[in-house]
């Protein structure tokens, strides 16, 4: 079994609340969660309003799967126009 993790730093921008910042992550997460099959949550940055650290994993018997998938999510997250993706993490367990 390979599980893979991700953590993804953010910079939101143009918001001002904690409700502008969870509107945001959820486009997100829904975004992730609707086209890879991987978990995705907010794990740091829970009370700040322009940060947000998030967690994503994905288990497999395929390392180069892992691999892919997990680029791919940071690819689609890096794209995202609501949020600037300032730093990410790739770890893969075997």
């Amino acid at each position: 079994m390979i599980i893979g993790t991700c953590q993804v730093e953010l910079f939101i921008a143009d918001n001002r609340s904690l409700k502008g910042k969870r509107k945001v992550l959820k486009s997100i997460k829904d975004r992730v969660r609707s086209r890879f099959n991987v978990s995705i949550a907010e794990i740091g940055h829970q009370e700040e309003w322009q940060r947000a650290t998030l967690g994503i994993a994905c288990i497999s018997n395929d390392v180069r799967l892992v691999d892919s998938i997990l680029n791919k999510v940071v690819n689609l997250i890096e794209t995202s126009s609501d949020a600037t993706l300032m730093d990410y993490q790739i770890e893969i367990l075997r």
